[in-house]
């Protein structure tokens, strides 16, 4: 829920940069409409060449988080097998603690069973050596005979035979039991040297999920920012679609309104009278619409003025033509307003100005000028195209 929160937040942070941007241009009637048109057009094609992009990248990524997702899928199987082999190890060192403490018991016990056999042996031996002859001279004062004697002898050898040999046997089974104690331990110590090793495989195959896991969360960060991103081009295509809409709605206004001009009424420039300040107005305009044109492009700008002067369809001054609402570009960036204030216009402009207030004109009764679009049909002078 907080992921998607964030995502609508990024895509109104995003779409509020780019749309704020966009702020959408006033049409003019003039050479802008047409410059506004082709810059809102191509600014749809980048806004177009992002989300395909942005898309694009969102498609590399979530591919190369799905590969990642494969490779944590792999590495946590690998972090289970290398948990379970780590077990195993730990179980085995316990069975073998467990068996290396009863062997050493074991031990411990056998070398008591030895050392009490011998122990009862080196009594009887020390028995018969201090009592030397004279045991034997009870034993044959006590026994009934020379036979009884004999086998009273007999037994004794018998006795310390079975001694010697069940200390031989108790001591073998000793040592016996310290080869296994010692086997054990050796295992045990084998078994340690590879819990070392299977914690070290653990740590590292640990490392390499965390690590791929932190990628994966990375990814889906970045995937969530393009598409949040893709989410605000969209919107902004749909504001450039509006746009691109009103100007070409604009422009075929424009030609509707000129087709219009061209039926109305229209004075004759002897008609007109001029106020002080009116070439002086139009040089710097035509400065300002076709400072860097030929002079006949200059001309014409200054005819298409004087043109809407004559119409009925336009305002009756220069000062009302050029300043009326959304016609001419210069006067709403304001460039018309510095090149009055340091009269840029140019002798060429001026010269213009004289010959269009005079009633010269090149384009015949045409209202409009643009730099050229697809489809739009005129008299082309310099870069410019009247109709």
């Amino acid at each position: 829920m907080k992921k998607s929160f964030g995502k609508k937040c990024i895509a109104l942070l995003v779409a509020g940069s780019l749309l704020s941007s966009l702020s959408v241009t006033t049409v003019y009637a003039t050479t802008s409409t047409k410059e506004q048109l082709e810059q809102a057009e191509k600014d749809r094609q980048n806004s177009q060449s992002q989300l395909d992009q942005t898309n694009s990248d969102i498609g590399d990524m979530t591919s190369r988080q799905n590969k990642l997702q494969n490779e944590l899928n792999s590495l946590n199987e690998e972090l289970t097998a290398v948990s379970d082999k780590l077990q195993e190890i730990e179980a085995y060192i316990t069975q073998k603690t467990e068996e290396i403490t009863a062997t050493t018991e074991a031990l411990e016990a056998a070398q008591k069973t030895a050392d009490d056999q011998y122990a009862a042996m080196k009594r009887r031996i020390q028995f018969m050596y201090e009592n030397g002859d004279f045991g034997y001279l009870e034993m044959f004062l006590t026994v009934g005979n020379f036979s009884d004697m004999m086998n009273y002898m007999d037994y004794v050898e018998a006795l310390s035979a079975y001694d010697r040999k069940m200390l031989l046997q108790y001591r073998q089974t000793r040592d016996e039991i310290e080869v296994k104690k010692g086997e054990l331990e050796q295992e045990k110590e084998e078994l340690l040297a590879a819990k070392v090793q299977q914690e070290a495989e653990q740590s590292r195959v640990s490392g390499l999920v965390s690590t791929t896991a932190g990628n994966i969360a990375d990814y889906a960060d970045q995937i969530e920012d393009a598409e949040a991103r893709a989410e605000a081009l969209e919107a902004r295509i749909k504001e450039q679609d509006k746009d691109i809409a009103a100007l070409k709605k604009k422009y075929e206004e424009e030609k509707r309104q000129s087709q219009l001009a061209k039926q109305s009424y229209k004075r004759d420039i002897s008609q007109v009278t001029f106020a002080d300040g009116d070439r002086y107005l139009l040089a710097n305009l035509i400065y300002c619409e076709a400072g860097g044109e030929p002079y006949a492009g200059q001309v014409a700008v200054g005819a298409v003025v004087i043109n809407r002067l004559l119409s009925s369809k336009f305002p009756d001054t220069i000062t009302g033509v050029i300043y009326q609402n959304k016609q001419f570009s210069p006067v709403a960036s304001g460039r018309l307003a510095l090149a009055l204030a340091n009269n840029k216009a140019t002798a060429a402009c001026y010269q213009a100005a004289d010959e269009a207030m005079a009633g010269v004109s090149n384009v015949g009764d045409c209202y409009f000028f643009r730099t050229p679009i697809e489809g739009l049909t005129g008299i082309s002078i310099g870069g410019h195209i009247f109709y």
